[in-house]
């Protein structure tokens, strides 16, 4: 087994598939892409890798994927026989696939104005955290609701890979000018997010108080 992961390190979408390789215990090698100020990712030599020109892409015994949330599912699939990551129950699946979508597109906003602030992109920021504050809310609201059930995880009663998609950008959102202090339920999520074996921080994840 060989494992390749074509990262950077401060991008929050290849944080994503780190932190459930380190929580499945999984070796692997990483290859650094100089995304910024390089813009190694649009390098004619990436672009044969991905044509798409965005990291992360996941190399697994000969196995190329691109998309940070294809990736969490195959790693999971593949290597978390047990279904705590991606569930096998039916209902549990179809929702953690649902927050998944939304890791990858409503979230991420939160992303964009992340890129405008640290560096330098050229975007709408004012409707960049417009948009991340509405996904937010909608993420709040549900963490709320699950707290009165009585559960912290966006699905189920233990972590999934929806959480993983959703915490990185989220947790992140203040290098965009974005702050949590509207989102107890979200805060709480992301205290106890932390608080995971084997969680890795990486820079700018702070603490939430």
């Amino acid at each position: 087994m060989a494992i390749k992961l074509h990262d950077y390190g401060l991008s929050g979408s290849c944080y994503k598939v780190r932190l459930l390789l380190d929580f499945l215990e999984l070796d692997y090698e990483v290859e650094k892409i100089d995304f910024y100020p390089g813009r190694q990712h649009k390098s004619l030599d990436f672009l044969e890798i991905n044509p798409l020109g965005q990291i992360p892409v996941l190399d697994d015994d000969g196995t190329r994927l691109r998309d940070a949330q294809a990736i969490l599912c195959h790693i999971a699939n593949k290597y978390d026989a047990s279904g705590r990551w991606l569930p096998h129950d039916p209902a549990r699946f179809g929702q953690v696939m649902m927050w998944l979508m939304f890791a990858g597109g409503e979230l991420m906003a939160a992303s964009a104005a992340r890129l405008h602030d640290v560096m330098g992109y050229r975007l709408d920021i004012e409707a960049a955290r417009r948009n991340a504050h509405a996904a937010f809310r909608i993420l709040d609201d549900h963490l709320t609701e699950r707290e009165i059930e009585g559960g912290q995880w966006i699905v189920g009663e233990e972590p999934t890979v929806a959480d993983i998609a959703c915490f990185p950008y989220t947790a992140l959102a203040g290098d965009g000018g974005i702050g949590h202090e509207d989102y107890p339920a979200l805060r709480n999520w992301m205290r106890a997010f932390r608080r995971l074996p084997r969680f890795q921080p990486m820079s700018g994840i702070a603490e939430f108080t």
